[in-house]
């Protein structure tokens, strides 16, 4: 049997809305980018619970409706006689079912009935209102499309607006799960090793067992995995991208990949794709959750002194190396795939230990702010503050890869700057390596 690795913030979150639906009907969402684990933590969830999993196909609604028939019959009890064949009149024998009896129903794919019956939100809308007060069900739906699942239910016009009860965004796992995962999989690993796994996944969990049960436990091993002809790490980026983004993907995927290779101000983007791609990134951080706006800690949300960052570390690397290679991918040449990769290893690597003793530090708390600064001039620039508002106390960081690499004497000079934002707090510089990992 596998090992389930960590979700115990998120098992107790469903636990406590499992006790809760006894008695009051619940409606949860679960998102989350695709191969994150979602569909895991719920068939996890409700092994050992009264409960039905349906999954949504892209097939004719009759057919989709036979297929949950026979699985609520078969899971959960629920006998319709005869033959129903569209999802309102399905749904509305849940709702009825669900007065009687307590159970859990798991909807996954959700945003793929858009495809087999729009109507069937505002559908969906009526029956549950008509029913929830007396109804005793705990539903729960999930998809893999971001920026679907976040219009049905996060857009004002939509008709399933306002009618969840709880909503989870499941997140990567935390660096400490990571290197829990790794040491089981290879107990002699070197932090050479986990900073690379780190790098390829980010903490997604479908990247971090695809890696591990390939036995692709070492760095050199990792980079060969994904410098393969069967490797998903080739083309995944591009197909997740494309169900989020549709069609027009050209200008998303060249802006992703001037971000990649360090052009992170708008301007610098809009000199390289010739024209204003304010609009673009909107859509990129807001719409699909690609990538965010950075600012220096402390600074105004309206300061222009912001930078753009890929959030997810696969799709950083993705654009960085592989989608940059293409001709390299489509003559098979994957050997000279990865000697590119291994040229600009160490320096992409480098950011890459920054987001990870993030990432740490976060794990850890005691604090109230955690980022970056840097002077407009870009002539200052801390790679880590932490800050503690209620002791007034700053913690400073500088990440190097190597320890011998680090100049605190420099950094300690940086922080007088940065402090003089915070005149009234006491501060402790500090260095991290890999070694720290």
């Amino acid at each position: 049997m596998e090992t389930f690795y960590d979700r115990k913030n998120e098992l107790q979150a469903l636990s406590e809305i499992e006790k809760q639906s006894e008695n009051n009907a619940c409606f949860t969402v679960i998102t989350g980018r695709r191969r994150i684990g979602k569909t895991e933590l719920l068939k996890h969830f409700i092994s050992d619970k009264k409960s039905a999993y349906l999954f949504t196909t892209r097939s004719a609604e009759k057919a989709l409706c036979s297929q949950w028939q026979k699985t609520l019959e078969e899971s959960i009890g629920l006998k319709i006689f005869g033959t129903v064949e569209t999802l309102s009149d399905l749904f509305e024998q849940i709702m009825l079912f669900s007065k009687e009896n307590h159970f859990i129903l798991v909807i996954d794919e959700f945003q793929d009935i858009e495809y087999i019956n729009k109507a069937f939100f505002s559908q969906m809308q009526n029956i549950w209102d008509s029913n929830k007060a007396s109804s005793k069900i705990n539903l729960i739906v999930c998809g893999s499309v971001y920026s679907l699942m976040t219009k049905i239910f996060k857009d004002d016009k939509q008709p399933l607006f306002g009618r969840t009860t709880h909503t989870i965004h499941l997140r990567p796992f935390i660096p400490s799960v990571v290197k829990e995962i790794l040491k089981d999989f290879n107990t002699k690993y070197e932090t050479e090793d986990l900073l690379c796994l780190y790098m390829l996944s980010g903490g997604v969990a479908k990247y971090i067992f695809l890696l591990m049960y390939a036995g692709a436990v070492t760095k050199d091993k990792m980079l060969k995995s994904v410098c393969n002809m069967a490797s998903p790490f080739l083309t995944d980026g591009r197909d997740i991208l494309i169900s989020e983004i549709g069609k027009d993907y050209g200008i998303y995927f060249s802006i992703l990949q001037a971000i990649a290779t360090g052009h992170t101000s708008q301007s610098e983007i809009d000199s390289i794709i010739q024209k204003n791609t304010g609009a673009y990134l909107q859509n990129l951080q807001k719409v699909f959750g690609i990538t965010e706006q950075i600012r220096p800690l402390l600074s105004k949300t309206e300061s222009r002194n912001a930078r753009w960052q890929i959030v997810d570390e696969y799709m950083l690397f993705y654009f960085r190396f592989l989608f940059s290679h293409q001709d390299l991918i489509e003559l098979g040449n994957y050997d000279m795939l990865k000697q590119y990769i291994e040229r600009d290893y160490e320096t992409f690597t480098g950011k890459t230990l920054e987001r990870y003793f993030t990432a740490k530090l976060q794990e850890e708390g005691n604090f109230t702010k955690i980022g970056g600064w840097w002077d407009k001039k870009s002539e200052n620039e801390i790679d880590i503050i932490t800050i503690n508002e209620h002791e007034k106390a700053c913690r400073i960081f500088e990440v190097k890869r190597q320890t011998n690499k680090l100049k605190l004497d420099k950094l300690q000079a940086k922080a007088h700057v940065f402090m003089q934002n915070l005149p009234e707090y006491k501060h402790e510089i500090f260095g991290l390596s890999m070694s720290d990992m």
